[in-house]
Formats: structure tokens, C-alpha cells, sequence
């Protein structure tokens, strides 16, 4: 960056400044002052001592680098300033270019007089070496892409976390001079790009995507803009971003901070983890409830299913609706970082997911058939009972209509049975994974615990109170116990089929799991 300042007549001054090294490299004279002893302040005399400009070679340069590597170890940002002095401006001999103005290159790129070099301390914000440590914890793997020093950049990525042993910290025009092959060979270990351009993210963000990486890229400039449009997901900054940083990004982190992207992290694996909850808990419920429809319907001499219509409609209540808000109300947990990213070809329903419905789905249908076509024996409702024995002897319709009544409230406990293995499932759909805590968080989201009880309390009243709307009988004490015990078999099961290991499903869990 230069700026021109007319110091009197004919008389033009250039100011320049930018990074130490190109800029110390672009100089042939450095100023010098009388400084006063070590530890003095600055007198008045010195500041209006004259200045003499020295020859930059030899001693004079080697003492500059020097400090610039300790400015730089320091984790200091230096700059370096100059100045160049003309007769006129435009300066004699110079072409102006397209625009009118006088090229850069043409007045900053020698014979400068370096005043001095500047550090810049640029601290770390609270938390970012642990937002960094959780991401990685995460399988995030974090780059630093900057335009500093390369040893700036080496001690800023330290303290971050960022650059570890073994890693890898290369220069911008270096990186850009690498070949495609160099590249792909790099890359997976490159840490820390330093001195680089926007081209160079640009360059990089490609590269990886071409590796068939999911890519985030944080950016505040203008000239970010094509990188954080190129990756998958942009991060712009809010305070400090630019307009078209922001209309380029995905994402806006209002307070510019790097641990927000740890929330975003957490907050879009809760979000696809909800999905998965009530996908596996939805089609559980679909296998099963089709299945049986079509099943007691072919069987029935009637031709009717078990459950009737307003009875499906109440299961498809609590499956599209109650479902649906219970398992998606799970607030992100720390515990969301400690699993590696699934790539974007994964199955949206994997091997874990498949084997738990259709684990749970054969043990609902087989409850409900044993308790649709064996209930009455098991139960002995096919007995009258003595107190009525009498009156069947001396009517004859008594025996078939108490039959007939013990038959109704079979159909409604298989109802009411099915309703608690889809409510207590819902408890099983918590976990995706094979760990047997499903009760884990569960007293931090109330809106679970409301809808679970709403969902207890309608069923009651529904077999209570239902009548001939729902087709169903009271229940008494015996009865309610035998569907609650049934539907709370959803739970230990569960945990049996999480204990399933499966390896020992071989290529079929390889063909589930297959990229999609």
C-alpha cells in the first residue's frame, strides 16, 4: 500500500508499508537516528535531530532480519514502512496506466528508505485454542490461511493448537508454483499457508473439494469472496465482514468468533441426528402397523383389520406429529464432537438404524399376533365364568355375547398394546448408536417428558372413555398391566439389539452402509 503527499515544491514523498520482508527487500537506504541511551525515553533534541540515511547491506540488513524473526517469534505481525522521494508527480519517464494513475510497481518496487519495522500484537480471543482442540476432537481438521509472516504464522498456529508435530507450513507462492500431484501430496498434512493471497484459498478450497473433502472456509474481505462461495460451507464474519463476504458465506458469525463455529458443528449434527431419531422411529412404526393391517384384514372372516380407522388415525397422530416434536426438541451435547464427520455419499439410514427397526418391528408384530390369535386362550377368555354359568345354562345367547365382549377387549388391548411399544420405543429412538444409556440428557428436554405424558394420558382417556368412536372397552387393572408390561419389552430389547455385534453381519452391513 503507498500513498504520494506533496511535502512542498517539487517536492513528492511516497509512503509505503507491507510486509517487512518484501518491503525491507525493496529498499536500498535505511534511516538512523541520535537515539537516546538504552531504556531513555526519546528527548526532544532527538526528535528533531537530523536524520541520515545509511546504505542497507551487509550488517544493517542482517540486524533488520534479525528483527523481524524476533518480531515474528513473538507472535507479532510486522510491517514494514518507507518512503521514496520525487521531484514531480506523475514522476518523469513513468507511463500512467489505464485508469490515469500511476503504476505501483513502477514507483514502490525500488530504491525505497526504510523508516522502520513495526510489531503488531494481534493476542488470541478466550477459548479459541479449545474451540480449535474441539473441533479436531470433532475429525475437523483446521487450517490457518494468512497473509503473515511465515514465522508469525508458525507461533499464532502453536498457541492456537493449530500446527502440531509433523505438520506441515509452506508459503503461498510456493504452494501456488506445486504442481496438481505436489498438491495432493501436501495438502493432507499442510497446516499453516503463510503470506498467501486469496488465490492461494481459492487454490486450496478446490484442491480439497477435487479430494473429496467437505470444506469450511472462515472469511471477512472482499476479496475472500470466491473462496467462501467455492466451499461447501462459508463463514463470514459479522463486525468485521464485508458485504460481500457476507452475501458469499453461508453462515454469519455475529460475534467474529471462532468457537461459534463449535455451535454450528453441534447444532447441524443435532439437527441431522433428529431426523435420524424419528425416521428410525417413524418407519418402525409404518413396517409394523401396514403389516399387521394387511395381515389381520386377509385373516379376518369380516375382512376388517384389528385397529380400526379412528385408531390409526390416533397411532399416525402420535407417529407423524407427537414423534416428530419429541425426538427433535434433543438439545446438542459436548458428546456430538467425539465422532468423526460422516462423508456426504453416506446413507441417510445406516446398518445400526436398519437392524434397531426391524428388531423392534418383529417384536411388536410378534406381540400382537400372539396376542391377536392366542390372547383369548392364554388369557382364557373362551371360559365362562362361574358366576355366570347359571345364566348361560338357562340362555343360550349369554355364552356367545360374553364371548363376544371378552373378544372386544382383546382387540382393544392389542390397541392399546401396540400404542405403548411405539411409545416406549420412542425412549429407544433417543440413541442412533449402539451405546445402552438411551435415558442419557433426557431430564434436560421438557418438551420430550410433556409430550410423553400427553401421549400416556390421551391413550388412557382414549381406552376409557372412547367408547364407540374408537371402538374400544375399558380395561381393568389386570388388563392395563399386561399392555403396559408388553409395550415396556420395547426398552430391554432395545439394548439386546444393540449388544448384536455387528460384524457378524459381514457384507450385508457393507452393502447398507454402501455410498450412496
Amino acid at each position: 500500500m503507498a500513498t504520494i503527499v506533496q511535502m512542498g515544491p517539487n517536492h513528492f514523498r511516497l509512503h509505503a508499508k507491507g510486509a517487512s520482508e518484501i518491503v525491507m527487500k525493496r529498499c536500498d537506504k535505511v534511516l538512523q537516528i541520535n537515539s537516546s541511551p538504552e531504556g531513555d525515553p526519546l528527548s526532544e533534541s532527538d526528535r528533531t535531530a537530523e536524520l541520515t540515511q545509511l546504505d542497507l547491506n551487509g550488517d544493517l540488513q542482517t540486524q533488520v532480519h534479525k528483527t523481524i524473526i524476533s518480531y515474528a517469534t513473538q507472535s507479532l505481525r510486522t510491517i514494514g514502512i518507507a518512503y521514496r522521494d520525487f521531484e514531480s508527480w506523475p514522476p518523469a519517464g513513468v507511463e500512467l496506466n489505464e485508469d490515469g494513475e500511476v503504476p505501483f510497481s513502477a514507483v514502490a518496487e525500488s530504491d525505497l528508505t526504510l523508516i522502520g519495522i513495526v510489531g503488531i500484537e494481534d493476542p488470541l480471543r478466550d477459548g479459541v485454542p479449545e474451540a480449535v482442540l474441539a473441533c479436531q476432537r470433532a475429525g475437523v481438521f483446521v487450517r490457518m490461511v494468512t497473509g503473515d509472516n511465515i514465522l508469525t504464522a508458525k507461533s499464532i498456529a502453536t498457541q492456537c493448537g493449530i500446527y502440531t508435530q509433523g505438520g506441515i507450513i509452506m508459503e503461498g507462492p510456493k504452494f501456488r508454483a506445486l504442481s496438481t500431484e505436489e498438491m495432493d501430496t501436501v495438502i493432507p498434512r499442510l497446516q499453516v499457508l503463510a503470506r498467501s493471497s486469496p488465490e492461494d484459498k481459492k487454490i486450496l478450497v478446490g484442491r480439497l473439494k477435487a479430494l473429496g473433502e467437505i470444506v469450511a472456509v472462515t472469511g471477512d474481505g472482499t476479496n475472500d469472496g470466491p473462496a467462501l462461495k467455492m466451499s461447501d460451507v462459508g463463514f463470514s464474519m459479522g463486525i468485521a465482514g464485508t458485504e460481500v463476504a457476507k452475501e458469499a458465506s453461508s453462515i454469519i458469525l455475529m460475534d467474529d468468533n471462532f468457537s461459534s463455529i463449535v455451535k454450528a458443528i453441534l447444532w447441524g449434527r443435532s439437527v441431522n441426528d433428529a431426523v435420524k431419531k424419528f425416521l428410525q422411529f417413524q418407519l418402525t412404526v409404518n413396517v409394523t402397523a401396514v403389516i399387521l393391517t394387511l395381515v389381520t384384514a386377509v385373516v379376518s372372516e369380516r375382512q376388517e383389520p384389528v385397529m380400526s380407522a379412528v385408531q390409526l388415525l390416533w397411532i399416525n397422530l402420535i407417529m407423524d406429529t407427537l414423534a416428530a416434536l419429541a425426538l427433535a426438541t434433543d438439545t446438542p451435547t459436548p458428546e456430538l464432537l467425539d465422532r468423526q464427520p460422516e462423508p456426504r455419499t453416506a446413507p441417510l439410514i445406516n446398518f445400526t438404524m436398519w437392524k434397531m427397526i426391524l428388531g423392534q418391528a418383529i417384536l411388536q408384530l410378534v406381540i400382537t399376533f400372539i396376542l391377536e390369535y392366542a390372547g383369548m386362550s392364554i388369557l382364557d377368555y373362551n371360559t365362562i365364568p362361574d358366576s355366570l354359568q347359571a345364566k348361560a345354562k338357562a340362555n343360550r345367547n349369554v355364552g356367545p355375547a360374553y364371548i363376544g365382549f371378552k373378544r372386544q377387549e382383546l382387540d382393544t388391548m392389542v390397541f392399546n398394546t401396540f400404542v405403548f411399544l411405539q411409545i416406549f420405543n420412542e425412549i429407544n429412538c433417543r440413541r442412533l448408536d449402539n451405546r445402552l444409556n438411551i435415558f442419557s440428557g433426557i431430564q434436560h428436554n421438557n418438551y420430550f417428558i410433556v409430550i410423553f405424558v400427553i401421549m400416556v394420558v390421551f391413550q388412557v382417556l382414549i381406552i376409557e372413555f372412547g367408547g364407540a368412536a374408537f371402538e374400544t372397552e375399558s380395561l381393568n387393572g389386570t388388563q392395563w398391566l399386561i399392555c403396559i408390561l408388553l409395550g415396556l419389552l420395547a426398552i430391554p430389547v432395545g439394548v439386546i439389539i444393540r449388544l448384536i455385534p455387528e460384524e457378524i453381519f459381514g457384507p450385508l452391513k457393507e452393502w447398507v452402509n454402501r455410498p450412496s
